[in-house]
């Protein structure tokens, strides 16, 4: 019987540390901002996009610290290291997402019972000033999102904030032209769906990490058919694929090998699950047909 395993400390070779603290900096201004414009001009919209932005920016908070969490080499009882911790603030962020939801419906409810006057124009410059905050923040994080799903993720987040904040404008801008004062409520709830749209994903996604699925971007009857087709393979059992971390994906599997295969084998095996399935941390067990046979009857 042959155990072979390869561990593989990787990073993407980019430091992003300067991108979440330039990012988060800006986002904590423009909250502020924005709760301050949002309760003068009596905008529920901008108030609800300022809550969307506070939820963000814990979210780049977590991810940053999550991302440091999972540098650190596993010791201890953590032989896994603390790579999970991205997976956990995964979850963490969705829950914070609907509880933001949560306060910005509860306001927008109230608008709509009582409408008072919007200063439409102050919403818009606002707003405006948010678009060009959240795709700056966006431009930070763009260059490494193709290798790295937490970057991916903090991309694609913040492209998406850039977006709504264009909503609150286009809002502004009806308020002005229309004096409808229901515009400003019905875009606080055009934000909630936006916000539940990207959240329950980030929510299911997470969840189903955290209960060691395997990961989307993996098809695991693929993965089998590539070491079923491995020249000496016969069969391939017990064959598991999770997700160590939001980044990092595991392997284990006995492959049933009648005969005797040396230690390249292996390596090259490794080497091919790492660059065409992204799977950076593999184990085999070797089996002959006998022992096989003998694990059916006796395990």
């Amino acid at each position: 019987m042959t155990h072979e395993h390869t561990y593989h400390h990787q990073t993407s070779g980019i430091s992003h540390s300067k991108s979440f603290a330039l990012g988060i900096g800006l986002n904590i201004v423009f909250v502020a901002v924005e709760i301050f414009y949002g309760l003068i001009a009596n905008s529920s919209a901008l108030l609800a996009d300022a809550g969307h932005n506070a939820s963000d920016v814990l979210g780049l908070v977590f991810a940053w610290t999550a991302a440091w969490l999972a540098t650190i080499k596993p010791k201890g009882k953590y032989t896994y290291g603390l790579r999970k911790t991205t997976i956990l603030v995964s979850i963490l962020n969705a829950l914070l997402l609907f509880g933001a939801v949560v306060l910005i419906g509860w306001d927008a409810i109230g608008k709509f019972k009582t409408p008072e006057p919007v200063a439409g124009t102050q919403v818009i410059i606002v707003a405006a000033i948010g678009v060009i905050i959240n795709t700056a923040t966006a431009l930070l994080f763009m260059k490494g999102q193709k290798d790295d799903l937490n970057i991916k993720g903090a991309f694609l987040h913040m492209a998406a904030d850039a977006g709504v904040s264009l909503g609150v404008v286009v809002a502004g801008l009806l308020i002005n032209l229309t004096g409808l004062r229901w515009i400003d409520p019905v875009t606080s709830f055009v934000i909630i769906v936006v916000i539940l749209w990207g959240t329950w994903n980030l929510f299911s996604d997470s969840l189903e990490l955290a209960l060691d699925a395997v990961p989307k971007h993996i098809k695991i009857e693929v993965v089998r058919g590539f070491l079923e087709s491995q020249e000496g393979v016969t069969n391939v059992h017990d064959l598991h694929i999770w997700a160590m971390s939001t980044t990092k994906v595991a392997l284990t599997a006995h492959l049933v090998m009648p005969d005797v295969v040396g230690d390249n084998f292996i390596n090259n095996l490794q080497h091919r699950l790492e660059h065409e399935f992204k799977i950076s941390h593999s184990t085999f067990q070797v089996e002959n047909a006998v022992m096989e046979e003998n694990c059916k009857t006796d395990c």
